[in-house]
C-alpha cells in the first residue's frame, strides 16, 4: 500500500504520520506537498496535524485553497480513501468535503490528552478491524476540536450512521466530563455519506506502538490497510473473470 502524506506549510504530524505507516504498519509512503496536484499513485492520502498556514483566519482556512486541495477533492470523489487528522479534520470541514465545523474548545484552553473513543460505526473503511462498542484510548493535541453542525446536518449524520467516534468513559459510556472540547454529542470522527473520507480530532498517529503509551491507534490504519488490499482483491479476480 501506498500512502500519500499531504506537507501544508505549518504541518507537523507528517513524520509521525509517516512513522506509523512504515516503521510500525511496514506500508510505504511519500511526503505530498501542498503545491502538488498528482495523487495517482496512492491508495489513502493522509492530511495530518499541525498548524497549516498558521491557522491564521481559522484552522483549514487557507489551506483549503491549496493546490493539492482540488486534487484531494478529485482523488475522494473518484472513491479513494482520504484521511484527515486534528488539522487535516479542520481542513477537510473547511473544504466541504465533510460536513460541519471545528470550532474552539468550549473551555478556551489548549488541550493535550489521553481520551477514550468509542467506536460508533465499525462498518467502515476505516474501523473494520474494530468492534461495534470498542473503547479505544488515543491522545488528542489542539485548541479548536469543538465539532459543531446544524440541527439538520447533526440529524443526518446521526441518520446515515456517519458518526464513527466518540469521547467517552472507559466503560463506553458518554458524558460531559468525557467530552474534551464541547463537540455535539461528543463527536470525535466522522465519515462522508460516502464512506471514503474520515476526519477525526484525536492523533491515532501517535498510539500505534507500546513505545508510544499505546497501541489503539493502529486499529484505524490497519484497517485502512485491510479495505484497500480487499478492495485490491477483488478489482484482481473480477479482471480474472472478465478474461
Amino acid at each position: 500500500m501506498n500512502f500519500g502524506i499531504v506537507v501544508f506549510p505549518g504541518t507537523w504530524s507528517d513524520t509521525d504520520c509517516h512513522s506509523a505507516v512504515t516503521d510500525v504498519l511496514g506500508q510505504q509512503a511519500e511526503y505530498v506537498w501542498h503545491r502538488d496536484t498528482d495523487l495517482s499513485k496512492f491508495d489513502c492520502v493522509i492530511l495530518p496535524g499541525g498548524f497549516s498556514y498558521g491557522d491564521y483566519l481559522r484552522a483549514g482556512a487557507i489551506a483549503r485553497f491549496s493546490p493539492v486541495m482540488e486534487a484531494v477533492k478529485e482523488f475522494a470523489d473518484a472513491g479513494g480513501l482520504v484521511f484527515g487528522i486534528c488539522n487535516g479534520f479542520q481542513v477537510l470541514c473547511e473544504a466541504g468535503l465533510l460536513p460541519g465545523v471545528l470550532m474552539r474548545n468550549d473551555h478556551l484552553q489548549f488541550r493535550c490528552q489521553w481520551v477514550n473513543l468509542r467506536v460508533d460505526n465499525a462498518d467502515t473503511k476505516f474501523s473494520r478491524m474494530a468492534q461495534f462498542g470498542d473503547v479505544l484510548k488515543v491522545p488528542i493535541s489542539h485548541a479548536e476540536g469543538n465539532y459543531f453542525a446544524d440541527s439538520m446536518t447533526l440529524a443526518h449524520l446521526e441518520a446515515n450512521n456517519q458518526v464513527v467516534f466518540r469521547y467517552c468513559e472507559p466503560d463506553a459510556t458518554t458524558t460531559k466530563q468525557s467530552n474534551p472540547n464541547g463537540s455535539m454529542n461528543n463527536i470525535a470522527g466522522i465519515v462522508n455519506a460516502a464512506g471514503n473520507v474520515l476526519g477525526m480530532m484525536p492523533h491515532p498517529e501517535r498510539c500505534c506502538e507500546p513505545l508510544m503509551g499505546g497501541e489503539d491507534g493502529a486499529v484505524i490504519f490497519q484497517s485502512i490497510i485491510d479495505s484497500i488490499s480487499t478492495r485490491s482483491n477483488m478489482a484482481t479476480a473480477g479482471a480474472g473473470e472478465a478474461c
